[in-house]
C-alpha cells in the first residue's frame, strides 16, 4: 500500500508558479513511477506528467508542455510538480498518482492505482 498526500495549490495570477508536492509513504517509494493528473470542473480527469522510478525519466501532456517540470527526491519519498506561466485554464484539482513500472509511458487514469486526495489550483486572469 501506498499513501499519497498532496500540497501546495492555491491561488494565483495568469503567469505566475506554483509548485505543488506529493508526500508518499509505505512501499518503497522508488520502486514506483509517478504521475500528475488534474480536473478541471464537469470534465475528467486527464494526464498532466509522468517520472519513471529509479532513473527519473520524464514525459508530459502536450498541454504543459515547457512550463510544467515533474522531479522527484526518492530519498525523501516526495514528487513535485512546478508550475510555471500559468494560464487559467490550467484551473483543476491535482492529483499525484503511483503506478507499476510494468505501465511506466501509460496515460491511462486506469493504470495508476495509488491515488491522494488532491490540491485545488486556481488560476485567475
Amino acid at each position: 500500500q501506498v499513501h499519497l498526500v498532496e500540497s501546495g495549490g492555491g491561488l494565483v495570477q495568469a503567469g505566475g508558479s506554483l509548485r505543488l508536492s506529493c508526500a508518499a509513504s509505505g512501499r518503497t517509494f522508488s520502486n514506483y513511477p509517478m504521475g500528475w493528473f488534474r480536473q478541471a470542473p464537469g470534465k475528467g480527469r486527464d494526464f498532466v506528467a509522468a517520472i519513471s522510478g529509479s532513473d527519473s525519466n520524464t514525459y508530459y501532456a502536450d498541454s504543459v508542455k515547457g512550463r510544467f517540470t515533474i522531479s522527484r527526491d526518492n530519498a525523501n519519498n516526495t514528487v513535485y510538480l512546478q508550475m510555471n506561466s500559468l494560464k487559467p485554464e490550467d484551473t483543476a484539482v491535482y492529483y499525484c498518482a503511483a503506478t507499476s513500472s510494468t505501465r511506466w509511458g501509460t496515460r491511462s487514469v486506469y493504470e495508476y492505482f495509488y491515488w491522494g486526495q488532491g490540491t485545488q489550483v486556481t488560476v485567475s486572469s
